[in-house]
């Protein structure tokens, strides 16, 4: 190809990509709004650690960056839950011993742009503002930040991986009759905080490969491991009203505040009114659009997709993005017209499907993480796993290790076995009966009775 294939922006999955489109053999230019992140340190005070898991981990395997990426991330195995009273219980993401990797998004993001930069055929041009897309002649529009200066470049192919509010996109709405675009936004904002190492380096928390939530109905807290010895923290909460980032305006009322809902946290948080009045309050939005491809202009992770952090697939999603697209490339022999239809046809249901996964966990982590029922559900679900894998995969499984498994299929699976589970707990004594045959014959009845039927 004469052209080169353009990305704009070089976030987690604009980088990814440009290492699989470099090691194809593609010419590849990055277009990045930002500065070079690396010298700003941009992310501090404004980021949510990320959990790697099997998706992901797929999309770097392909690009043969895994080992890079572990370096820098720890495992997670599940969540330990705090309550009001200090007490504190560990909930397994797996019965399998399954687990998550815990990484920096600041730092991922860092050493995908090194291996990026690294190849002789990537190049990343940052304070590029996306300005204008023309669709029919394949060609993109920047202003330089700092000179002011424009620049049009042509490209074979466009890609907008520009996040949440993307530029690309945005011209595609305003270009194109009946373009389908809706975003909002949940009640719900966050806020970063820390928990530093002890003056050993060591972590403060027992069980620190775990995600740490205090769970409290209309907000939480929670927290995740760096190698660093730290912990991320996330304080999740509505923007207005009762128990708000609206109420809470002075030193002694955030004080209060924590030592009321999180007692065992304040004694390893030193920093917690520092970082609270110092880092950004920042809003999480769903995004839905579609097309999500128009000639040879294609939208990939979150500028497709975007979606609420609390299923931790955010990026993952966006690598398996392209992860579709490099099956494509190579079923197809490098035909963009027809890699790119497929790729919508096939990851916009599943996009939808993942943003709806992760609005629902948010009310599961909130909520439901300390609910006696809910923590009998999800013992019995993994006892009648391990009993039955070929008929039971817990939603968490699909979604998160099954890479196999559509968003969009575990997404409606999920929703009938949660119909026959609410079945089974609303057996007399199932507190006390559930790890019984009797239990095990009733689920093996009810799937046989209304088999699952994928649409």
């Amino acid at each position: 190809m004469n052209r080169p294939v353009i990305i704009v922006g070089a976030g987690l999955v604009g980088s990814l990509l440009a290492i699989l489109l470099g090691k194809k053999g593609y010419k590849v230019k990055l277009f990045e709004r930002r500065p070079d992140t690396r010298k700003t340190k941009q992310y501090a005070g404004k980021s949510i650690n990320l959990a790697l898991s099997d998706r992901g981990i797929k999309g770097l395997q392909l690009a043969g960056v895994l080992d890079d990426i572990m370096k820098i991330s720890i495992p997670v195995y599940g969540r330990t839950i705090h309550n009001t009273d200090s007490s504190v219980y560990f909930q397994p993401y797996s019965a399998d011993g399954k687990c998550n990797y815990s990484v920096s998004r600041a730092e991922i993001n860092y050493t995908l742009m090194n291996i990026a930069e690294s190849l002789p055929n990537v190049s990343i041009h940052f304070n590029e503002r996306c300005t204008d897309v023309d669709f029919q002649n394949t060609t993109v529009t920047f202003e330089n930040i700092e000179t002011k200066k424009t620049s049009t470049e042509q490209a074979e192919i466009i890609f907008g991986a520009d996040g949440a509010f993307s530029a690309v996109r945005l011209n595609m709405m305003l270009k194109n009759d009946r373009y389908q675009y809706q975003q909002f936004y949940i009640e719900t904002g966050y806020k970063e905080l820390i928990i530093p190492p002890d003056k050993n380096g060591n972590f403060m928390l027992t069980n620190h490969e775990s995600l740490h939530i205090w769970p409290r109905k209309e907000f939480m807290l929670m927290a995740l491991p760096n190698p660093t010895g730290d912990f991320t923290c996330t304080l999740f909460m509505p923007l207005e009203g009762k128990h708000s980032f609206e109420q809470l305006k002075t030193k002694e009322q955030v004080e209060e505040f924590f030592k009321i809902y999180f007692p065992d946290a304040v004694p390893v948080m030193p920093t917690f009114l520092h970082d609270f009045f110092h880092n950004p309050t920042s809003s999480l939005v769903t995004v839905r659009a579609y097309p999500w491809v128009i000639n040879k202009v294609a939208l990939i992770g979150d500028a497709a997709h975007a979606i609420t952090p609390f299923y931790g697939q955010g990026m993952n999603a966006g690598f398996e993005d392209c992860i579709i697209l490099m099956q494509l490339l190579e079923k197809h022999q490098h035909n963009w017209s027809i890699i790119l239809n497929e790729y919508q046809q096939i990851r916009k249901k599943d996009g939808d499907a993942i943003a709806q996964l992760a609005l629902d966990n948010h009310i599961e982590m909130r909520d439901k993480t300390a609910n006696p029922r809910f923590i009998l559900q999800k013992k019995i679900e993994q006892w009648f796993y391990k009993k039955h894998p070929d008929k039971w995969i817990p939603l968490y499984d699909m979604v998160t290790y099954r890479p196999d498994i559509r968003y969009s299929e575990a997404l409606q699976k999920g929703y009938y076995q949660d119909k026959i589970m609410q079945e089974v707990l609303n057996q007399p004594d199932i507190e006390q009966n559930w790890e019984t045959e009797k239990t095990e014959q009733l689920i093996l009845h009810l799937l046989e009775k209304n088999p699952f039927r994928y649409q």
